[in-house]
């Protein structure tokens, strides 16, 4: 069973020092001093996990058994552990550090991509994401121009070249002070002082989350581009220090591989692709073409044939729903039950009955039944899909009995 255990941590509220310490030792108790999502923060152990779905928590060890999950309860810091741990006991708690300093990276800049966008173009962050491989932050304006996302990425990245502070203070409830903050309100448990992380000169912002101690620490800012986002919103996703380093390895890989396989260089891939694309549907359509005429080809032969009548059967591996239907059609199987079948000759496939309207309309949902499919049908056809099509003889079983059963009564 994962262990549920609660840490006290000393305390060092104030600074940005203990977003740095990736190994520290502590007791386990029963109990934890405050904890509050937008306020103070008396460091517990491994951060939690925030607000909704931007702030991720924190991964770890404590004493080397892996710490599954970390979340905030009221004034508790809840650590999920793979064993169970003794209470009163000390421990050796480490910090997963390169999740925790990829957290960082990214929540610095999305304080700063925030601040530099409102001052800008006066462009208001309505939420943010902090996604496993980008991030999003949801701009309040139904667009946001190219030239605008240029200026807003030139900014941010001359004031990481500027090495500008990142500092942490607290602020009583009462102080003035507080209302000049930026912030989206406070979590109705909240007690305690409030915690501000500043940027020098840039903006200051209720936040309990960690952050880097200087935006030289970011190394770099990518803004990837804009999306459509919900109720009149434009998201703006971008990445942050290490992460446009992977991403951009991620991308010379794909087009190393996209180098060899296309037999071009990089500049002429899109080309390259369009004109695969071109010649992938022309292909398509010179085979749906002769599939057609196979189709018409086939129904004649089996019309002809002085096996007409009664039950016809046929499985093509390739074919399609109009295949079976152009047979049907050119066959005029009034009078004969004609079940036909594409698709994997043991697994999943399409299937059509025709014939008799009174009798595909009791024989399809069995037919269907047998091969453990769905279907649906009207007129003297019944068709669907199939996931058994290693049963067709026990469906060519079923109709010859019906076919006979309809004769001896006759």
């Amino acid at each position: 069973m994962r262990d549920h255990a609660l840490f006290t941590l000393y305390s060092w509220a104030g600074t940005v020092s203990y977003q740095n310490i990736q190994v520290f030792r502590v007791k386990r108790t029963e109990t934890v001093p405050s904890w509050n999502k937008m306020d103070h923060l008396t460091w517990h152990c491994l951060s939690p996990l925030g607000n909704l779905r931007f702030w991720p928590d924190d991964r770890g060890t404590i004493n080397d058994i892996s710490v599954l999950r970390v979340t905030r309860r009221g004034t508790q810091a809840d650590h999920f552990t793979q064993t169970p741990l003794t209470p009163g006991t000390e421990v050796q708690v480490r910090v997963d550090w390169e999740r925790r300093f990829d957290h960082m990276q990214q929540h610095s800049g999305q304080h700063l991509i925030t601040a530099v966008a409102d001052d800008l173009f006066g462009l208001k962050t309505t939420s943010w994401e902090l996604g496993r491989l980008r991030s999003v932050i949801e701009l309040d304006s139904p667009s946001v121009t190219a030239e605008q996302v240029a200026a807003i990425e030139r900014s941010v990245n001359e004031k990481i070249r500027d090495r500008l502070p990142v500092n942490v203070r607290e602020l009583s409830l009462d102080d003035p002070e507080v209302e000049q903050v930026r912030g989206r309100g406070l979590p109705d448990d909240h007690a305690g002082p409030i915690r501000v992380v500043t940027i020098q000169n840039i903006d200051s912002n209720m936040c309990c989350g960690t952050h880097v101690s200087n935006l030289s620490d970011l190394q770099v800012i990518k803004i990837l581009g804009t999306e459509k986002g919900k109720k009149n919103k434009t998201n703006l996703i971008f990445l942050a220090g290490n992460r446009v380093l992977k991403w951009m390895e991620r991308s010379h890989g794909i087009e190393k591989a996209l180098t060899a396989l296309l037999k071009c260089g990089a500049e002429d891939h899109v080309e390259a692709v369009k004109k695969l694309q071109n010649s992938s549907k022309l292909l398509q359509k010179n085979n749906l073409n002769l599939l057609r005429d196979l189709a018409v080809h086939i129904a004649h032969s089996l019309r002809s044939s002085p096996d007409w009548g009664g039950v016809i059967t046929l499985h093509r591996k390739d074919g399609d729903s109009e295949f079976m239907n152009i047979i049907a059609n050119e066959t005029g199987s009034e009078e004969t039950l004609l079940f036909l079948t594409v698709g994997d000759e043991k697994g999943a496939g399409l299937f059509l009955l025709a014939g008799p309207a009174e009798a595909v309309e009791t024989l399809g949902p069995r037919v269907a039944e047998v091969l453990e499919g769905k279907g649906a049908g009207k007129k003297g056809r019944f068709q669907g899909k199939a996931t058994k099509m290693s049963r067709r003889a026990e469906v060519q079983a079923l109709l010859q009995d019906y076919v006979s059963t309809q004769s001896a009564e006759e």
